[in-house]
């Protein structure tokens, strides 16, 4: 004990004393204390750490205790024995004392166990020698009190009395003595006390002790914090959380959170919807909370087929299809009842107001027609009458109306619902004969709904159209010599009136020609053509004869069949075309006696006749002797006459002019030429086939002088003679020569002076005229009698001629032949109508490309000396555009 004693008090008051002021002393004070603890405790070192001291805490200075000198624990290596068990301390080499080396925790050590000791071996070597060293570790308050759960769960009925005890684990504490000794608090609560009871067993009884009734629907849970403390200084706690949940007693009836539901649904809801979810509210809890649902009334009863609910979750939904027109709300009574013994229930209300959805689209019913109109029906008059409803109600039923097309109906509002389909403009049959009207009805929801009525509107018609042709003027072209009964051509006159109104019938209006030949008077149009009643075919009578009529202008005039009928005229151009039926025919001398350049007439007859001419000897080449002068009672290439000469053949003293009819030399004459020469010359026309005449020219060849005599003496015989009558052929010819011979020998001196310088003046003439036919410019020319000038040529090598005054017409492909451009000769044309344009014909018409002029074209072809010949310009059908070319060109040379 004394050792414990000394060893305590040199470890823990060590330190405290003050050293002497000599070491010596010092030195020789503690190895008393040593000497003397060693002998009272037996060699057996004790010594005292408290636990968590820190590593290096010098526990003792175990050296000195041993009674071990100063450097000798490190030379006899001072140490611990090993141990069973980790060793906390350990030995300093160097000074040898005892010393923390780690964390020393008593309750790890001894844990409940008091005092605590541990038991060293201390071995010392040279010699070896073991030491026992006893150490105690006391105790700290390092360990706060320690409840066996942070948390404690504990469950009390609801219906449990106040003063009921319901027992608790106290908390444990690791350290011993003081530090153990455990006291408890409670959190504060109205309901809840602690108490701690003392008993003869080591541990104390704590207990919960309920101070009030408790209420699960006021507080189901009460959280209580329990404290433990110990004795230590500062005393440490421990802390554990009382969770104390009430247990439900089924004193509480479901409740409704509401006591009515409104609900507003849409009437077009499908099935299945949610209509609402009802929830009753149980204060208790467990089987006494479990709600179970149902409705218990229908207002009206037919809403039992519409509503259901859930038992279980109190949802409502819809079982069948809601109408507004039908029902416009519904009540449902709805009872909560829970699962307790006995079960207790709640109820409520669910008012389902059904909201109206444009669900009906509009009707529309033609509740009268009054058809068919006809076209002439005034503005304003009722066509139809309506009725129109929607089943919806509000914006959903307001319905607007509409017709369409906007024109020609409209519609007229009489009252709620009623319309009447009235007429707004003036109606036209042929234009439209029947309408298609919609009537549109449109609602006022969202979106709107629309519905359309179809009303078929026919037109009855009036006769309030004439039938019309589709030209006012027709050109008809017609060949000379038709079969009587030919098709000319054929009319058509529209009249978009229908039925009788339409039909139309066709009749040549009274209108003719008159002047149309020498001798004719006037003839009705129908003598000539007929026009079928029916159809509109235009006939011939009889062959129409071109050298008797040229234009035919009629008018045809078309009646329909109305009440009262209206009718149409067209004017109608028939144009005869020529065809080669008239051979030429030759023309007497112009100055109806023989001489030079004239050829007297010694026969005559429908196609031939016999000529006589003198020619001088010596005349030079190209002095014209006699012109043939020829007619043909055709018109265009029928016409247009060509002279050849048929006999003698080969090179004769004389040549003809092809289109001129001109008999000149071909050469100077000579004596070898004989006193006479008969001459055989061809007149044809361009016809197809082609027809001919033939003239026989005897030409006496004589002296100048006598030929000039034989000139003025046939000068002065044609005044007495019309006819002018020659020599015939042979003996007479002979006898004038004769004749002339014996005058020129008995007045040789006299007429030879004169006989030359007549030969020389009718020389120069002739030189003159021959240079004036070929280099005088043409309008010259043109503008007095004699023969035509080229002026151009077509594309395809055909010539034209032409001259002032003239009057073209121009032929359809069809023709058969080239077209011609016919002109007039060189005299002011004879009286007719003005030129026109004319108009394209239809289809059903003789095609005609152009028509540049019409008018009396050659009212007399027999008249002797009003004309010399006809004159054409052929023009090809792909050159017909170019008429006018050529005539600008003629206007231009």
């Amino acid at each position: 004990m004394l050792s414990r004693d000394i060893s305590a008090l040199f470890f823990n008051g060590l330190g405290s004393l003050e050293r002497p002021q000599s070491s010596g002393s010092w030195k020789m004070l503690l190895l008393l204390v040593l000497q003397a603890a060693w002998a009272l405790g037996g060699g057996q070192v004790r010594y005292s750490v408290p636990e968590e001291a820190k590593a290096g805490t010098v526990v003792g200075r175990l050296a000195q205790d041993l009674g071990l000198e100063a450097g000798e624990p490190e030379a006899r290596r001072l140490r611990l024995a090993a141990q069973g068990r980790r060793a906390s301390v350990e030995v300093s080499g160097a000074s040898g004392a005892l010393v923390v080396s780690s964390r020393l925790d008593r309750e790890e050590l001894c844990g409940k166990s008091a005092p605590c000791a541990l038991r060293l071996e201390v071995l010392v070597e040279r010699p070896l020698r073991v030491f026992h060293v006893e150490l105690e570790v006391t105790d700290i308050n390092d360990n706060a009190p320690l409840f066996p759960a942070a948390r404690k769960n504990l469950s009390i009925a609801e219906s449990s009395l106040p003063g009921s005890r319901f027992p608790l684990e106290g908390a444990s504490d690791a350290d011993i003595g003081a530090n153990a000794q455990l006291s408890y608090t409670l959190s504060p609560s109205e309901y809840f006390r602690i108490e701690e009871e003392n008993s003869s067993s080591r541990s104390k009884s704590l207990f919960l002790v309920l101070g009030k009734p408790l209420d699960r629907e006021t507080v189901p849970v009460h959280r209580l914090v329990l404290t433990a403390s110990d004795g230590g200084r500062p005393p440490l706690t421990g802390r554990m959380e009382l969770v104390i949940s009430v247990l439900d007693a089924n004193d509480n009836a479901p409740q409704f959170n509401q006591s009515v539901y409104s609900v507003l649904l849409p009437e077009d809801a499908a099935e299945g919807t949610l209509v609402a979810q009802v929830n009753a509210m149980d204060p208790d809890e467990g089987i006494n909370r479990e709600v179970i649902y149902e409705i218990d009334t229908f207002v009206p009863p037919l809403a039992s087929d519409v509503f259901s609910i859930d038992g279980n979750s109190g949802e409502i939904r819809l079982t069948g299809a809601l109408d507004f027109e039908t029902a416009t709300f519904y009540d449902l009574h709805v009872k909560a009842k829970d699962r307790g013994t006995p079960p207790l229930s709640g109820h409520c209300k669910v008012v389902v107001e059904v909201v109206d959805v444009n669900d009906n689209a509009p009707e529309v019913w033609v509740t009268s027609l009054s058809v068919p109109v006809p076209e002439d029906a005034a503005v304003g008059t009722v066509v139809a009458l309506l009725s129109v409803s929607d089943r919806d109600s509000g914006a959903n039923g307001r319905v607007r109306c509409a017709v369409w097309p906007a024109a020609p109906f409209g519609l007229v509002a009489t009252f709620a619902g009623s319309y009447s389909l009235v007429l707004r403009e003036a109606l036209d049959r042929e234009r439209v004969p029947e309408y298609e009207v919609e009537v549109r009805a449109e609602d006022g929801g969202a979106p709107p709904l629309r519905a359309s009525r179809g009303v078929r509107v026919p037109v009855s018609d009036v006769n309030d159209n004439a039938p019309a042709f589709a030209q006012a003027v027709y050109t008809v072209l017609a060949r000379e010599n038709n079969a009587a009964g030919a098709e000319l051509a054929r009319l058509w006159a529209r009249d978009p009136d229908e039925a009788g109104n339409g039909r139309v019938s066709y009749s040549v209006a009274e209108g003719g020609v008159g002047g149309a030949a020498v001798g004719a008077g006037w003839r009705p149009a129908s003598s000539y053509v007929s026009v079928d009643a029916e159809s509109g075919r235009l006939w011939a009578l009889q062959p129409l004869d071109y050298e008797e009529l040229q234009v035919l202008q009629f008018e045809v005039r078309a009646v329909d069949a109305g009440e009262p009928p209206l009718c149409g005229n067209a004017t109608v151009q028939l144009f005869v075309v020529d065809e080669n039926d008239n051979a030429p025919a030759l023309l007497p001398p112009a100055g109806g006696g023989p001489g030079p350049g004239s050829a007297g007439e010694a026969a005559s007859g429908p196609g031939s006749g016999a000529l006589w001419a003198w020619a001088a000897w010596g005349a030079p080449a190209g002095q014209v002797v006699a012109k043939i002068r020829a007619v043909d009672a055709d018109s265009g290439y029928n016409a247009w006459l060509r002279y050849e000469l048929w006999e003698p053949r080969g090179k004769g003293p004389f040549r003809v002019g092809l289109y001129s009819g001109e008999v000149s030399t071909a050469r100077a004459l000579e004596e070898a030429d004989g006193p006479r020469q008969r001459l055989v010359i061809v007149v044809r026309d361009h016809g197809e086939p082609s027809r001919s005449a033939t003239a026989t020219l005897s030409v006496s060849l004589v002296e100048g002088a006598e030929a000039a005599l034989a000139a003025a003496g046939s000068s002065s015989s044609s005044s007495s003679s019309s006819s002018g009558a020659g020599l015939r052929p042979g003996a007479g010819a002979e006898g004038g020569a004769a004749a002339a011979a014996a005058t020129a020998t008995a007045t040789t001196n006299v007429w030879l002076v004169v006989a030359i310088c007549a030969v020389s003046s009718l020389f120069l003439l002739a030189v003159v005229l021959y240079g004036a036919s070929r280099w005088a410019p043409r309008a010259a020319v043109l503008s007095g009698p004699g023969p035509a000038t080229l002026v151009c040529a077509s594309e395809v090598g055909s010539w034209s001629y032409s001259q002032r005054q003239s009057r073209s017409l121009c032929v359809a492909d069809g023709a058969g032949k080239s077209d011609l451009m016919v002109f007039s000769p060189n005299f002011p044309p004879p009286p007719g109508p003005a030129a026109k344009e004319t108009q394209p014909e239809p289809p059903a018409l003789l095609d005609t490309k152009y028509i540049t002029e019409y008018g009396a074209l050659f009212s007399d072809l027999k008249a002797v000396g009003e004309r010399e010949q006809f004159f054409v310009c052929p023009v090809s059908p792909e050159i017909a555009d170019n008429v006018n070319a050529c005539l600008q060109e003629e206007a231009k040379a």
